[in-house]
């Protein structure tokens, strides 16, 4: 007799229910979010015939957090379920809408028991992928951050300091600079800013770290802070410097952690026996190609093959058709971290692979398509590649990847 677990997890509690392959409950329980309550759990499924070599499957609507941590342990399969697929499933079990935990429980045994062939269990990926995974997401999610509170930032600038914006925008990830930062708490308001002296400015920049140009740069900023600039009223231009002043401990804050992560990736990526096959691509360095493993993982039974991956990434096509009507559009529904992954890799393969490059222009050229689609029909190709030579531990080749392109360049 087959057993299927269901279990509502909650922040401090959670409901268990195990039913057999005809549908009948046979145990439920409520437990606590803690070492007592995952001791029951496991007591309550090895009651039930759960053992080593064959344990019993459960599905839960998370895939984070302790409790999937010790579900994960062994052979057993975890299945995520989607939320919104739990509760289209609940329909089926009753027209009233009623609802309640241990009903969802059992919904979510039910589930395996009736369609556990269309979900996938998580994979099993090495404690040293998903501790890749974690680190790059961490990052991504930092630079993403970073990227927000500096947009808000230039706009609280636009308001009242366009001179520091004009100052600024020469360098680099401007407002993300050290150099930006000290000259911004010297002088938080215009007013401030156009009374720095060269002396100020030199220290302020050496205190920023630089050791180069500083005296030409002092310059070139005094002239830029002592230009004509309209000004908001003494009252409200100082409320506004104390506004920024907070934002601008926030983005020192999100720089700082950005930048941590990073070093945390690299010295963690290249760590992994898959990290040589992955860098060997081109466009793809330690940081995008940390975000790639974490999101494709290293086991290797994932995907079924190359297709699944290409719609798990959002870039292959979806086709629609019904009756007479066909359409052919992008994929909404993917991983949307990995799909940003691959607008940057296949952005940056354009310049360090020859045949990448000259399928971008035959897509542009030949086929008619926008930059974007270009790019999605590239990156579709090299994810493609990347799944054969993983599954066959090759290294990436140019001549291999793209012959015709090259040809046709030759």
């Amino acid at each position: 007799m087959l057993i299927y677990c269901g279990i509502d997890w909650a922040e401090k509690t959670h409901d268990v229910a195990l039913v057999d392959d005809s549908g009948q409950l046979l145990a439920k329980r409520h437990i606590t979010d803690d070492t007592a309550g995952y001791r029951i759990l496991l007591d309550l499924l090895a009651e039930y015939g759960d053992t080593e070599e064959s344990p019993i499957p459960v599905a839960i609507e998370t895939s984070r957090g302790l409790l999937v941590a010790v579900l994960r342990t062994g052979k057993r399969q975890v299945f995520a379920i989607n939320p919104m697929a739990a509760a289209r499933y609940r329909d089926r079990h009753s027209v009233s809408r009623k609802k309640s935990d241990p009903g969802d429980a059992l919904v979510l045994a039910n589930i395996l028991r009736t369609d556990m062939h269309a979900h996938r269990p998580l994979p099993q990926d090495s404690d040293l992928g998903r501790a890749v995974a974690v680190l790059a997401r961490a990052q991504q999610d930092a630079t993403w951050n970073r990227q927000q509170i500096s947009n808000q930032l230039r706009s609280l600038l636009r308001e009242y300091y366009p001179s520091a914006l004009a100052a600024f925008e020469p360098w680099r990830n401007g407002l993300c600079r050290r150099e930006a930062h000290e000259l911004l708490k010297a002088a938080p308001t215009p007013t401030k800013a156009a009374r720095l002296t060269r002396t100020q400015l030199q220290a302020a920049l050496k205190r920023a770290g630089r050791q180069r140009g500083i005296d030409a740069e002092a310059e070139r900023l005094r002239e830029a802070f002592r230009a004509d600039w309209a000004h908001q009223p003494p009252l409200v231009e100082d409320a506004l410097g104390r506004q920024m002043l907070a934002l601008l401990a926030q983005l020192e804050a999100a720089c700082t952690a950005a930048h941590d992560l990073a070093e945390a990736v690299e010295e963690t990526f290249p760590q992994h026996p898959d990290a040589e096959i992955i860098l060997s691509f081109p466009g793809l360095g330690t940081q995008l190609g940390a975000r790639v493993l974490a999101e494709i993982g290293d086991d290797r039974t994932r995907f079924a093959g190359a297709r699944g991956l290409k719609a798990y990434a959002g870039a292959s096509p979806i086709t629609r058709a019904s009756g007479k009507k066909s359409s052919i559009t992008r994929r909404w529904v993917k991983n949307d971290r990995l799909n940003h992954v691959g607008y940057l890799w296949a952005f940056a393969s354009l310049t360090s692979s020859p045949g990448a490059k000259a399928h971008y222009r035959r897509r542009r050229d030949d086929h008619g398509d926008w930059h974007a689609a270009a790019q999605r029909n590239l990156f579709n190709r090299m994810i493609g590649q990347l799944y054969h030579c993983l599954q066959h531990s090759k290294l990436f080749d140019e001549h291999t990847a793209f012959p015709v392109e090259l040809a046709a360049v030759a």
